[in-house]
Order: C-alpha cells, then structure tokens, then sequence
C-alpha cells in the first residue's frame, strides 16, 4: 500500500513538470529564413550592450526568442532575447518597454500586452545588439 502512495504521488510531481513548447521544423526553417532576409548582404559587428537610437515601430518579430530594429536599408540590430518572449508574435500582442533613456539596452524588461484587453501575457529580457551593416563592395 505505501508503495502504490508513493507511486502515486511520484506520477502526480512528474505531471506538474513541462518542458517548453517544440519548435516544429517548419516553423524553425521560417524564423530562419525572416532573419536571413532581413541581414542578407550584411556583415555582423561586435555585438554592443545597447541600441543606441532606436524607433519601436521598426521593430521586427522574428521569434519569440528573437526581435530586430531596422535602421534605414542599410543596417539591421538583431536581438535574441534571454530566455522567450512568448505571445510576442500573436497578431493583437505588442511588446512594451519603458527606458529611462532613448536606449534600449540588455538587461531591459520588455512586457508582451494583449493590445485588445491590455493585460500582461508575457514579459522578456533584452540580450546584446548584434548590428548587421551593408558589405562594402
């Protein structure tokens, strides 16, 4: 009988774990291919701890792991955030950060707001700003 409880109890801690959502191999090739189209025919740089100029409606979703700033034509600031950012690439959600600066550096919290309820779905951390530039021909 103590053996049956305590198989019981084991099976019911072991169903209180997850592991998070798997990518599916077609949603995978699709990330990959938004970020290859958004740095085709440019040069990563050194990475830097914050975007120094930023405008919030040329962001990018790539992921819910990833995020990038347009900068014109000619430059690109990839973002791959610490741990995920989940809902970011649901339609109604958008991604809200309050700075004390112009900036956007790691370290920063972004919220994810259901732009509909304007309720809190999610929230992530800002990593390194990898900038991708035109190659000089």
């Amino acid at each position: 009988m103590r053996t049956l409880a305590l198989l019981l109890i084991a099976s019911a801690l072991g169903s209180c774990t997850s592991e998070p959502p798997a990518v599916s191999a077609a949603a995978l090739a699709s990330e990959q291919a938004k970020l290859a189209q958004l740095t085709a025919g440019k040069v990563a740089g050194q990475p830097q701890s914050c975007l120094p100029f930023y405008r919030s409606n040329d962001m990018v979703v790539v992921s819910e792991n990833t995020v990038a700033f347009k900068q014109g034509r000619s430059r690109v600031w990839v973002n791959h955030m610490q741990g995920s950012c989940y809902n970011i690439d649901r339609g109604s959600n958008a991604l809200v950060t309050r700075t004390s600066t112009t900036s956007l550096c790691r370290g920063d919290i972004a919220t994810v707001v259901d732009t509909s309820t304007r309720t809190p779905v999610g929230s992530c951390v800002f990593g390194d700003f990898v900038p991708f530039t035109m190659a000089a021909r």
